[in-house]
């Protein structure tokens, strides 16, 4: 369902790349358009539970179908960069998994077009992310969510510290790791666990392409989304919606599929690890209260934008 011809000039696109995500996308649907974006551009991985049908449903979604690898496509990235080429030149464009709900500094009130307006004033081709990997304070898989409903109301406790932050060359991009799932998965191999910082918001050029995720992109210019002269970046966070109830089924699925990971050996214990339905809440677990106490604690800036 091709509607790329009616996206105007000034449009902010979305592009995302989906299987099986017809619980969570009503309201990431109605979350990022809320934000100011206009269309969605996406590609449904064989999804089985009604995903494509709803996006197709959708007047802002252009949606492709393909049952190919999701692994041998560097995990769908070879699928958006061909849209991003395609559709995204000019635009700035946001790219999201459906479990990121993008949050900055003023969102409620602020759209997403307004800070798009002042990056381009100030020559910010990018704003960079942390994802927060956000839990329920009982076994990931014991509280019912339904479709539709803002997923914060049960996953509302994050870990607000234990971050490890270096720079990696030669890309210069930030390699940001910790959270629950580095403390409850990875605690003997920390330097194993996922990666949290993303580029999500470029605007974006036809000669620009995603190297690993949205987590480095090229040209190098594009990962610098930090301040290294003792200032602030404007910074959002991508609020992770994994550890929703269908997660236990989800990584029985995934841990069958073998095709979310390059190293798919590395993660068998860590799916393992979600099937038993783990907990994890502790006393030490911060209670999600709005985007001026996540940047008060420092996981994101509005740098100079007031």
């Amino acid at each position: 369902m091709d509607r790329t011809r009616t996206i105007a000039p000034d449009a902010i696109l979305c592009f995302l790349c989906v299987r099986n995500e017809a619980q969570r996308l009503p309201w990431f649907l109605r979350h990022t358009r809320a934000l100011g974006v206009a269309h969605f551009l996406a590609v449904d991985n064989d999804s089985t539970d009604g995903t494509a049908e709803l996006l197709a449903g959708a007047d802002d979604v252009s949606l492709w179908r393909t049952g190919a690898s999701y692994r041998l496509s560097r995990f769908g990235l070879d699928w958006l960069t061909w849209l991003m080429i395609r559709h995204g030149h000019g635009h700035w464009c946001l790219t999201l998994d459906a479990d990121e709900l993008l949050v900055y500094p003023n969102w409620p009130t602020r759209p997403l077009q307004a800070l798009t307006e002042w990056l381009d004033a100030s020559g910010r081709e990018m704003m960079g992310a942390l994802m927060l990997d956000l839990y329920p304070r009982g076994p990931v898989g014991d509280a019912p969510y339904a479709a539709g409903d803002d997923p914060t109301d049960i996953l509302h406790w994050f870990d607000a510290g234990n971050h490890m932050i270096r720079r990696q060359a030669p890309m210069g991009n930030l390699w940001v790791q910790g959270g629950p799932r580095a403390r409850a998965f990875f605690a003997a191999e920390p330097r194993r666990a996922p990666t949290l910082q993303k580029v999500p918001l470029v605007k974006w050029n036809r000669r620009y392409v995603y190297v690993n995720s949205t987590h480095a992109a090229l040209p190098r210019r594009l990962n610098a989304i930090y301040d290294e002269t003792g200032g602030e970046e404007v910074t959002g966070l991508l609020l992770h919606t994994k550890f929703l109830d269908q997660i236990v089924e989800k990584s029985q699925e995934e841990l069958m599929r073998g095709q979310h990971f390059a190293n798919s050996a590395l993660y068998t214990e860590y799916y393992r690890r979600i099937i038993e339905n783990p907990t994890l809440w502790t006393p030490r677990s911060t209670r999600l209260r709005g985007w001026r106490h996540l940047e008060a604690l420092g996981l994101m800036s509005r740098g100079g934008w007031i």
